[in-house]
């Protein structure tokens, strides 16, 4: 999650990390980003190094989408609190691929994954999913296949049909919450 005076830069390729206090190990390589309160962009992981505070120059300060060193430490200060020079950050660097406030598609699911509809209801909707349909969207955001969901809950790949029809209900309810923006189809 960023904040919302992030979210432009991000699209716009001015920001192209994130660096947050300890040691942080992504789970995954492409990830959504998440700024004002919503999904904002899926990104690809492309690097990520540990410094000290101390060690941070004005170069990582701009790839944060910071004019200086100091004005991130300043920044780091207002979110963790004391920031000290051994303190450990994570530099995660990253490459939007995929833009969520302007999604055109001719694709089903709207050029998202099955598995990007999942993290992004289960962070927004949990509660909204009932039972069987939440376990099929959990084995979805830990990038289990349509196919393998349906061999795992039902013993053959041939029920398919249900696990997509989960997540295109899902995605039409994110559609119609807001929380993504409508496919456009060109």
């Amino acid at each position: 999650m960023v904040r919302g005076e992030f979210v432009k830069p991000i699209l716009e390729g001015v920001k192209k990390a994130t660096i947050r206090m300890g040691i942080v190990v992504p789970k995954y390589d492409e990830v959504i980003i998440h700024g004002g309160g919503r999904p904002i962009a899926k990104a690809k992981i492309t690097e990520v190094t540990y410094k000290k505070v101390s060690e941070l120059t004005d170069a990582d300060a701009a790839l944060d989408g910071f004019n200086s060193r100091e004005e991130l430490i300043e920044a780091l200060k207002k979110v963790y609190g004391r920031v000290y020079p051994d303190d450990v950050v994570t530099i995660i660097r990253f490459e939007v691929i995929q833009r969520l406030d302007d999604v055109r598609s001719d694709d089903v699911y709207c050029g998202l994954s099955p598995s990007d509809i999942a993290r992004i209801y289960l962070r927004y909707l949990r509660e909204e999913a009932g039972g069987e349909d939440r376990e099929m969207l959990e084995m979805l955001s830990r990038g289990l296949s349509i196919r393998d969901v349906a061999k795992k809950l039902y013993g053959s790949a041939e029920r398919r049909a249900r696990v997509r029809r989960v997540v295109r209900r899902a995605l039409k309810e994110l559609i119609s919450r807001g929380i993504l923006s409508k496919c456009r189809r060109d």
